[in-house]
């Protein structure tokens, strides 16, 4: 996973907790249904880079 992402992904983690917690305290249930959105993608993407990044590994170690 590239550094980059890391950072992307995380950004769009916490600006979702950042949404659905002013969702909470506001009462808008659209706003905390956006903010649970957005933290379930980071989380998908995060789960999509670790794959590519063992396949990596796993592909780096057959050819040794």
């Amino acid at each position: 996973m590239g550094d980059e992402d890391k950072l992307r992904n995380k950004a769009e983690d916490l600006g979702g907790k950042a949404k659905e917690g002013l969702g909470k305290v506001t009462g808008d249930e659209d706003v905390e249904a956006r903010g649970q959105t957005e933290q379930s993608k980071s989380k998908l993407k995060q789960a999509g880079e670790k794959v590519k990044d063992a396949a990596g590994k796993a592909k780096d170690s057959l050819k040794d």
